[in-house]
């Protein structure tokens, strides 16, 4: 079997919930050892995600990692911790600003004990400013960003995104980040702390909303689905009672939809000749676009923008994407055999590495599943020891 890319890196996760597991999530998949450090009994908030007694959130996105359940609000428990920062390469932390502080783990006390530390420091609103002490989680930021200003229809309210969507992107820049600052020290022998909030992660994507508002006063309002960059773009009932998706992101685009269509008479009125045109008039370039595919099952649709090169695409929901053939030949879903559950799927290791692609080992695993090993492997610890540890609470198993 290919050597992992990450094999040797090792990575303490004290993180919670979404950004920080989304994190550890890139780095265990391509062969990082993941320590979950988790408060005994209580462990990773996101175990409590259930969905008719399943833990589908904790075992996709505690998979291929290792718990510790572990007090650090113990002394013993911070001098056990602290033996496992000298011998890690990341550690990842989302607690609020000036917590750990508090509990007399600052940043400065792990980078002390191993200056070749890297730090991901993950929270809502960054380790300074006039927030940094407010809790927050992704909604808020979702709602602080503008992100939820531009979703919705334009007489609805503001809308959140039904998914921890700022968490996931910030998981992902947080994986990015943890690597980079691995090649630095690699280069330098220096560690570094990583100060990564939510909320500049998802005004990352935004696109450039402050430049315009700054040189037009313009930005962006709720406009249901269509594009303020090109039209049409949106989605359309066909006559089966199903949607399709378009976007005609390319003068070319739309000049191909619409003498599909039959609307090619639209190109000579100048209402509609132009992008700029249609987005203008977006009202009626959509009622016009809708009326033309009503006219056409989704299958036709498809089969027809195929074969013209149209961009189309169904709007699928859950069951229709994990039976479509693309996803399937793609293994975009991952069958993993679960001890306790039997086979399920869950989504491929990304991204597609040709010489050493991510692999799915083992699930989310039990709270405290692997402290006696962690610590007898990691730090000498005896049997006898670790079972005087569990007596005293400091270690779960």
């Amino acid at each position: 079997m290919t050597r992992a890319a990450l094999t040797g890196v090792k990575v303490l996760d004290l993180s919670r919930l979404v950004a920080g597991n989304m994190a550890t999530l890139q780095l265990a998949d391509f062969g990082a050892d993941v320590i979950k450090v988790e408060q005994p009994k209580v462990g990773d908030p996101l175990r409590q995600w259930r969905k008719g007694n399943l833990d589908l959130w904790w075992r996709e996105y505690g998979r291929n990692k290792r718990s510790l359940a572990l007090n650090i609000k113990t002394q013993r428990g911070q001098e056990l911790l602290l033996s496992l920062v000298r011998r890690a390469d990341i550690l990842v932390e989302n607690f609020v600003p000036g917590k750990l502080e508090e509990l007399g783990l600052p940043h400065c006390r792990f980078l002390i004990e191993n200056s070749r530390l890297v730090i991901l420091s993950i929270s809502a609103w960054g380790q300074d400013g006039p927030y940094r002490n407010r809790p927050g989680f992704g909604t808020l930021v979702e709602a602080t960003s503008g992100l939820a200003s531009m979703l919705g229809f334009a007489d609805g309210p503001p809308t959140l995104p039904p998914i921890p969507m700022a968490d996931m992107i910030t998981g992902i820049y947080g994986a990015f980040s943890a690597l980079t600052a691995l090649r630095h020290r690699d280069a330098t022998g220096e560690g570094q702390i990583i100060d990564l909030s939510l909320l500049e992660a998802i005004y990352s994507v935004l696109g450039p909303v402050a430049a315009e508002y700054e040189r037009t006063g313009r930005y962006p309002k709720r406009n249901g689905n269509r594009s303020t960059n090109s039209s049409p773009r949106n989605t359309y009932a066909t006559s089966d009672g199903k949607w399709i998706a378009l976007s005609a992101s390319t003068p070319k685009m739309a000049e191909k939809l619409f003498q599909l269509t039959g609307l090619g008479d639209l190109l000579d009125d100048e209402r509609f000749a132009t992008n700029e045109a249609r987005v203008r008039n977006g009202d009626e370039t959509d009622r016009i676009v809708a009326e033309a595919l009503g006219k056409f099952t989704l299958d036709e649709l498809m089969r027809r923008f195929d074969e013209a090169g149209v961009a189309g695409a169904p709007v699928y929901e859950v069951p229709d994407f994990v039976t479509d053939p693309h996803v399937k030949a793609r293994g975009i879903l991952a069958e993993f055999d679960d001890p306790e559950l039997g086979a399920y799927r869950m989504h491929a290791p990304l991204p597609r590495m040709s010489a050493t692609p991510g692999r799915i080992r083992a699930q989310g695993p039990r709270l405290g599943e692997h402290s006696a090993a962690i610590l007898e492997e990691s730090l000498g610890l005896t049997p006898q020891e670790i079972l005087s540890l569990a007596r005293e609470g400091v270690v779960g198993q």
